[in-house]
């Protein structure tokens, strides 16, 4: 179906394809919370693609159902059968692999052989974090290392596979999308979280007590979204220590996700700046503090490294001129994303007339947001009364589109809508509410019954229209 979606991209005259990041997703089913920022998504591997490899049968693929609702993921359905089917499919696989797969493991064993020890372990203790394992592996020492992917041999290299296969797949999308003129704009979150295989392989790298507890961990103040502010939870890096041997872990990093994207976004940028640092042991965020950032120091070095990739800064949350002036040294464009344009007067900075600059990206909305329709149904009479105003539109099931054409209309160089603003979803289809748990990352594009030639027809001319 993603090839299918792009073969929509083009037809809509687009040239991005914006994605939440592909790690494999741990806590809360995020996206943002994945055991390896190297990793990429079980959940996302193609079946069929394995039974035209020979290693699964159509039979054995129709053994498992993976939910109820189209419009919607069945996490724990996919955590449950999804790994049964993978499993089943290196049975088969391990008996004749290609060719290349000893390759893949040798080019990308840097991190793999890492995260597939963590995630055999992880298994052998009943999925539980590595905090709570057996002190000798818990602290990665080399006896237990050696022991452990004795005795996992075998889930090792299920590992393997999966990211052979995951690898494979998306190398051969992504060919196809560049084929078609569409880039890929990729997301790197800022953090990691504690149960990753990135902490407990690097713990030298994050500000960790002796018995790799965090000493604190990250959110953000009290705003909008949250009064308690947002408590994420990550451990924090060691900023110093990662200046001091020239940030190697993120720029390994980076340049992963420049193998992997065409343009690359980078979460939370504004936390580069400074980052609000919650001392471990509170429930809420409100008891943090702001705490100076790598700045330019780590910016300098992942241009210096790579002047060859593209970026974005999601430069959103509390301003200040500090973070301001870090992005327009970056030279990364930073983002406007019209949903937080009508809560104030007509002096916002984030509605067009306001824009000062042609170098970011304009949004109708986020991951984070509500949809279009669904914001515009749920505020206030006063915002909504401007908003309608501001568009030039009279009822509220005109306002996405009307959205859209804004974006479209505005200085920035590139514009994006959201598919549910596109298709003039309500929040049924809201992607993730800050702060919450359970309820979020499951919408899914159901058919593509209302991807057809109007839809695309539309995109496209307000495209040309606005060049």
């Amino acid at each position: 179906a993603a090839f299918d979606f792009v073969d929509f991209l083009k037809k809509a005259g687009q040239s991005y394809w914006q994605i939440l990041p592909i790690c494999p997703p741990g806590y809360g089913d995020s996206p943002y919370q994945a055991f390896s920022t190297f990793a990429g998504n079980p959940y996302l591997i193609d079946p069929d693609q394995l039974v035209a490899a020979g290693w699964l049968t159509q039979e054995e693929l129709a053994q498992y159902s993976w939910g109820e609702r189209p419009d919607q993921v069945d996490f724990r359905r996919m955590y449950e059968h999804r790994t049964r089917l993978l499993h089943t499919a290196f049975c088969h696989f391990r008996h004749d692999p290609p060719e290349d797969f000893e390759a893949y493991v040798e080019q990308e064993g840097w991190w793999l052989r890492e995260y597939a020890l963590f995630m055999a372990v992880k298994g052998y203790y009943n999925d539980g974090p590595w905090t709570q394992w057996p002190l000798d592996i818990r602290l990665h020492q080399p006896e237990a290392m050696r022991e452990y992917g004795e005795h996992l041999r075998d889930d090792v290299e299920y590992q393997y596979f999966v990211q052979y296969v995951f690898s494979r797949q998306w190398n051969t999308l992504r060919a196809y999308a560049r084929e078609q003129g569409i880039r890929i704009i990729g997301d790197v979150p800022i953090y990691v979280p504690l149960d990753s295989a990135d902490v407990w392989a690097n713990p030298e790298n994050f500000q960790l007590t002796r018995t790799r507890r965090p000493r604190c961990v990250a959110g953000c103040p009290p705003d909008g979204f949250s009064a308690n502010g947002q408590y994420w939870g990550n451990p924090i890096y060691d900023w110093g220590k990662m200046e001091r041997d020239g940030y190697d872990w993120w720029l390994k990093r980076i340049g992963a996700a420049g193998r992997a994207f065409d343009v690359v976004r980078i979460d939370h940028f504004r936390g580069l700046s400074s980052y609000w640092s919650i001392p471990a042991g509170n429930r809420t965020a409100r008891c943090g503090k702001w705490v100076e950032g790598p700045g330019m120091k780590l910016v300098g070095a992942i241009k210096k490294a790579y002047p060859q990739i593209d970026f974005i800064a999601e430069d959103l949350g509390f301003l200040t001129p500090e973070v301001r002036q870090l992005v327009e040294e970056s030279g990364f464009p930073g983002m406007k994303v019209l949903e937080f344009g009508f809560d104030s007067d007509n002096t916002n900075g984030y509605l067009p007339h306001n824009f000062k600059t042609t170098n970011s990206i304009c949004y109708t909305g986020t991951h984070d947001n509500e949809t279009i329709l669904g914001w515009i149904k749920s505020c206030d009479e006063k915002t909504r009364s401007y908003c309608k105003d501001y568009l030039g539109v009279t009822k509220d099931e005109f306002v996405p589109w009307a959205m859209i054409r804004l974006c479209w209309s505005s200085v920035c160089d590139t514009a994006i809508a959201q598919m549910q603003d596109i298709l003039c979803l309500d929040d049924k289809a809201r992607m993730n509410t800050p702060s919450t748990v359970g309820a979020n990352w499951k919408w899914r594009l159901e058919s593509f019954d209302k991807l057809d030639d109007t839809l695309a027809e539309r995109l496209a001319k307000i495209t040309a229209v606005y060049g």
